[in-house]
């Protein structure tokens, strides 16, 4: 019987976090600390003619200003965006700052004044001037969408620094399935429509930043990152020093949603300055500089037609996308990745391609290429079930995948049905009426819409260390993340459940490249790939404890296998009878032993291969949009979701909530807006970027459909941090038509839209 999994537990770190005992990367305390302030250019392209640093100079406390003129380069060995297999003989794409005279993007840094003091810098930082030579820029996808191209590569979410463990998120996919054109032009009913989705930022509430000290060729940085892997290789390449002299620790991240996956420009930035200056050196970002500091979720076209018998089936998806990347290097974040598994069809087209543009480079925002994709076609499939006539919730029914239709592997497991059968029964679906502008609150327009979301059940090899203590304690480590959903307390309770251990006597450490190797935490894999790494290292202390006991001639578990014991409460006991047990602590000591430390690195089963593995989830959604002004609130939100086992439900819950609250986001407010004359972001600040507010947000359910998993991974847990928003901005729009019969097809739906 479980003792922790799948019960609710409070955060083991919460403590910590709301009494400040918790460092984030900019609260580290070192000696003798100088601090960096970055200067942003002000055009979109070209080459910098002139830049006067003399009266920042000679500011009060300025101990040196940094530029093109001025900075060492720095020489990467590996590259960050060239596929595994390139990864040694390809130099790094990514843009690193202060290498050239070359402006690539507006905001870009062009300077970097190191200081006594942050105000210092600050203050200096405003004196430094700068002229260019402009060049005619490209900030507008829309103006370069002909012109788009198939992607040759993308960066992988994994360092090459394991180039066998690299593991692109680009996944080779047909472009074709079928006849999709005879089959669309012979189809009964059809629909064909474009959807708009703006560049998105992903604003978490901690500003990126990082300290450096250098002690000879050895480098220790304190970095916001979500791999310190990842971070380690680029930094020992950028600086020519092996990657054992450079320790990267983050035990804490205030969110990052992808904004972390990759070095940003920064930690490179902040080293150099600390190895030129042979001091300690903290930099860190102002909020305007986060929004060209990461990259953003890319201004997505897209294109959906869908061909259908007037049954209901679909004999036709065609899906076409064009989003930019920037002319440093290409990425794409596979915005029709999940059409081609959602709905059983036989005719398939769903090509992707880049533009692009005078623009930092995109990168991974939560549920990234998913959200997007599905928020097109979900709201196509919508438009569909009116031109056809049957209910929107019947349409997905008729087109239920019992099998994935790309490979034709059955799912490893597959609870949507349930979740669509459980979402309406919750929601009231059945009460909905069907036309547009039918149901009202008073004066309001009510309108219902729904959705289904799909994510990767992803797995990542990754490694983790246990060591028990004879005196009944457990350390354990591995070099994951913490971005905010709960790692330190998820790995706590898989460890306590294997070791048998009470929680308070197990203490988890990440974020530090002294640990085993993990993957990034990104694409909602950390439960499903760390902790089975936890959970086999427990198992393997279990196996050692047992060939010791079984050493003992009149040892209770002999003719026992490892399969057959479990440790509980001090004891390795028989799971068929619980009385015949050994103390472990005797064990150890009758060994000499003080500590077993068993390091486990699981990986994905080859069974894995024989499945489809995907998360599913079905959302409902009530808006009530005031017809005089165009104001949309979401009143009501049920969002069902079959993701495995739940491991806490209480944080998972959590998790789930959060995605609805970015999915209204980013259906009703979020948009990065830029005035394509100068190719500057106007709203670089969290007064004009708007995000969604307490105000904004009233009734959220999250159920749980769990499925018995045990091919997915030993664990049975899938991903859902994605999930959590994935279909909630199609479910909006569909609400919002239904209320008032007009399809707004570019994200946000703001007021203006609607009158």
């Amino acid at each position: 019987m479980a003792r922790y999994i799948g019960k609710e537990m409070s955060r083991v770190d919460g403590i910590a976090k709301v009494t400040g005992k918790a460092k984030y990367a900019a609260e580290f305390q070192v000696s003798n600390l100088a601090y960096g302030f970055i200067v942003l250019g002000t055009v979109a392209k070209g080459t910098i003619k002139s830049i006067d640093t003399r009266e920042a100079e000679r500011a009060a406390g300025v101990i040196r200003v940094f530029t093109h003129l001025n900075t060492p380069k720095l020489d990467p060995k590996f590259s960050m965006v060239q596929a595994p297999s390139r990864a040694t003989d390809e130099h790094d794409k990514s843009f690193r700052a202060l290498q050239s005279d070359k402006i690539f993007f507006n905001m870009q840094p062009v300077a970097l004044v190191v200081a006594e003091t942050y105000e210092q810098a600050r203050y200096a930082a405003r004196l430094v001037k700068v002229s260019y030579n402009t060049e005619p820029h490209t900030t507008d996808t829309e103006a370069v969408r002909a012109i788009a191209r198939v992607p040759t590569q993308a960066p992988p979410l994994e360092p090459p620094g394991n180039p066998e463990e690299t593991q692109p998120l680009v996944v080779e996919h047909t472009l074709t399935r079928g006849n999709p054109e005879e089959t669309m032009r012979t189809a009964a009913v059809k629909v064909e429509a474009e959807y708009r989705i703006p560049i998105e930022h992903h604003n978490p509430i901690e500003p990126h930043a990082a300290i450096a000290v250098w002690q000879g060729d050895k480098l220790t940085i304190f970095d916001k990152t979500q791999g310190v892997y990842g971070v380690r290789a680029h930094l020992a390449s950028s600086f020519g020093v092996p990657e054992e002299n450079v320790s990267v620790l983050s035990p804490f991240v205030g969110g990052a949603f992808g904004s972390s996956l990759r070095p940003n420009y920064y930690p490179a930035l902040t080293a150099m300055a600390a190895r030129e200056l042979k001091r300690p050196v903290k930099v860190v970002y102002t909020r305007t500089q986060m929004f060209t500091g990461h990259g953003y979720r890319p201004y997505t076209i897209q294109k959906v037609a869908l061909g259908a018998e007037r049954s209901g089936k679909l004999s036709t998806m065609i899906h076409e996308v064009v989003h930019n990347t920037s002319n440093i290097e290409e990425f794409s974040d596979e915005t029709t990745l999940f059409t081609r598994q959602v709905y059983a069809c036989p005719n398939l087209y769903a090509p992707l391609k880049i533009t692009n543009t005078d623009l930092p480079t995109p990168t991974w925002m939560r549920a990234p290429g998913a959200v997007s994709g599905m928020f097109a076609l979900e709201c196509a499939m919508d438009e569909l079930a009116y031109a056809l006539k049957i209910d929107p919730l019947e349409l997905r029914l008729i087109n239920y995948a019992e099998v994935d239709p790309e490979s034709g592997k059955p799912f490893s497991s597959k609870a949507l049905r349930e979740c669509y059968r459980l979402g309406a029964e919750k929601f009231g679906w059945k009460k909905r009426q069907f036309e547009p502008r039918s149901m009202r609150d008073g004066r309001l327009l009510v309108g219902w819409g729904m959705a289904t979301g799909v994510w990767g059940a992803f797995q990542m090899p990754a490694a983790a260390l246990i060591t028990l203590r004879v005196d009944g304690t457990a350390q354990v480590a591995s070099a994951t993340s913490d971005i905010g959903p709960g790692t330190y307390t998820v790995m706590t309770a898989i460890a306590a459940e294997y070791l048998g251990l009470k929680l308070e006597q197990v203490k988890f450490e990440l974020g530090d490249t002294k640990f085993p190797r993990s993957p990034s935490q990104g694409g909602s894999w950390t439960t499903a790939s760390v902790g089975s790494a936890v959970r086999g290292a427990a198992l393997a202390i279990g196996t050692k404890l047992l060939a010791l006991a079984n050493q003992e001639p009149d040892s209770p578990l002999k003719g026992a296998a490892a399969a057959d014991v479990e440790m509980l409460d001090g004891r390795l006991r028989l799971k068929s009878d619980p009385s015949r047990f050994v103390n472990i602590s005797g064990v150890m000591k009758r060994n000499g032993l003080t500590a077993i430390t068993e390091t486990f690195e699981s990986r994905p089963s080859e069974e894995r291969e024989k499945y489809a593995t995907l998360a599913h989830g079905a959302q409902f959604i009530e808006v009530k949009v005031d017809p005089d002004v165009g104001t949309v609130q979401v009143t009501r939100a049920i969002e069902v979701t079959a993701s495995g086992k739940i491991i806490n439900p209480k944080a998972s819950h959590s998790q789930e909530i959060g995605g609805v609250v970015w999915g209204i986001g980013m259906a009703l407010q979020e948009a990065t807006e830029i005035d394509h004359r100068y190719g500057r972001i106007m709203n670089p600040n969290l007064q004009h970027y708007h995000v969604p507010v307490n105000a904004d947000i009233l009734e959220i359910e999250t159920i749980f459909v769990e499925e018995d998993d045990k091919i997915v991974n030993a664990l049975g847990v899938k991903g859902m941090g994605e999930l959590g928003m994935v279909g909630i901005p199609a479910a909006i729009a569909n609400a919002v038509f239904h209320a008032t019969g007009k399809r707004i097809r570019d994200l946000p739906i703001t007021p203006d839209k609607l009158l």
